[in-house]
């Protein structure tokens, strides 16, 4: 066990890169299931989720080459021997069910232990399966595994009743080797999406509807390999951009796509947080205290869940009172608590956070829950006044590389430290 050492107070000021998205590299892991050919990513993030996702496709047969310094993965599932997706790895990362449609599409089975990973609500997989079952897969559960078996999936049309990112992916995956054209509705629009997308069509799926809430697949036969370089970390980048306001530096993100941020992006401004925004990079200039806001998180394009409980440690310091409404997962304020610790005034009321700014915060020990949440509670303790000690940050590690050594180029003084039993 891990944690971080930090000495607050120190304005952040430099320049720093951002890496490859998480939430996109994952999916197009999975994605080279479906081909027998090789696949390879660049720019590939040196994460614990990706190195799982790498543990998971070698256990299913396929052949996995991991180049770390270099940032590049390559994949060949040729054979697929064994189907199936042991409960040991699947329960320390959620998106390990991603493996699920691919294995279905092109073995007609599969098995997939239920997924776990952040403690942040049910988020259960009934929209994936139903779906699968409209597309002619036959479910059952068994001892905490999803079994999935098919003659053949037959293309349809599906409604997705609540958006979702992994649902769209998984079923997107599917019913690209399904017979005839499938129609997903109601799908997710992340950049994450559609970058799967542009590289299922550069194997040789054909698809429509890329950047829409309705997808159109006609399947194909068999698909082939890619070549590709995975797309910046959005939500490493909003991090990085907020650690620069909080800390009232002055910081420029480099290597971002600003179109991914600018729901994150308009409320900084609203807050009266100077940026400057370039083709490729964001500068940010934090003069003074913010101003408080009211978010409401929504699926892309609105204000993503992923940066909410950042924007709460910005708003812990800010003038006057914000309200902060979670719509996507029912439990994800427990960063509240923690944040609390170090004085901040925090209350919640469902899926509403009413935070009133206050002048300063305290470093204290804190503990991280999940992801997000070890985010904040390191951008808050690079705010506060003393020292602060982060534990559980194997969270952190699960979507963000190197974030602390990051820091310290930026010239915060933080350290990682190994925990005692």
């Amino acid at each position: 066990m891990e944690a971080l050492i930090i000495e607050g107070g120190n304005p952040l000021h430099g320049r720093v890169k951002v890496g490859g998205a998480k939430n996109a590299v994952l999916p197009l892991m999975a994605a080279a299931l479906l081909t027998h050919e090789t696949c390879i990513l660049e720019n590939v993030p040196h994460l614990r989720d990706v190195n799982t996702m790498v543990r998971l496709l070698k256990a299913l047969g396929a052949e996995v080459e991991w180049e770390k310094e270099k940032g590049k993965l390559h994949i060949r599932a040729q054979e697929l021997p064994h189907p199936e997706a042991p409960y040991d790895l699947v329960k320390t990362m959620r998106a390990s069910v991603l493996v699920l449609g691919p294995l279905v599409g092109r073995c007609r089975r599969a098995k997939v232990s239920l997924p776990g990973g952040c403690a942040i609500g049910v988020r259960p997989i009934d929209l994936h399966l139903k779906a699968l079952e409209k597309l002619g897969a036959h479910i059952v559960l068994e001892e905490g595994y999803v079994v999935a078996s098919c003659k053949e999936l037959k293309g349809t049309t599906l409604y997705f009743d609540k958006v979702t990112v992994t649902g769209t992916e998984n079923i997107l995956m599917a019913a690209t080797l399904a017979q005839g054209e499938t129609v997903l509705e109601n799908c997710a629009r992340e950049p994450e999406v559609q970058e799967l997308i542009r590289v299922l069509k550069a194997m040789g799926a054909r698809i429509e509807g890329e950047g829409t809430d309705t997808i159109r697949v006609q399947g194909v036969k068999e698909l082939g390999g890619y070549r590709h370089r995975v797309m910046p970390d959005r939500i490493e980048a909003a991090t990085l951009i907020i650690a620069g306001a909080i800390t009232r530096g002055e910081v420029t993100v480099e290597e971002v796509v600003p179109l991914h941020l600018e729901a994150v992006t308009r409320k900084l401004q609203e807050a009266g947080v100077e940026l400057e925004i370039c083709p490729q990079s964001i500068h940010v200039k934090g003069k003074g205290r913010a101003r408080a806001v009211d978010i409401n998180t929504l699926p892309y394009p609105g204000f993503p869940t992923d940066v909410q409980a950042q924007f709460m440690a910005l708003m812990t310091l800010a003038r006057g009172t914000s309200v902060i409404t979670e719509n996507i997962f029912e439990n994800r304020f427990l960063h509240a608590a923690e944040l609390k610790r170090m004085g901040a005034d925090i209350r919640v009321d469902g899926n509403q956070a009413v935070v009133k700014g206050v002048d300063s915060l305290k470093g204290a020990p804190l503990m991280a829950t999940d992801l997000r949440a070890s985010a904040s509670l390191v951008l808050a303790a690079l705010a506060a006044r003393g020292t602060s000690r982060v534990s559980r940050i194997y969270h952190l590690d699960r979507g963000y590389e190197k974030l602390d050594e990051k820091l310290a180029t930026l010239g915060a003084s933080i350290k990682r430290i190994n925990e005692k039993p």
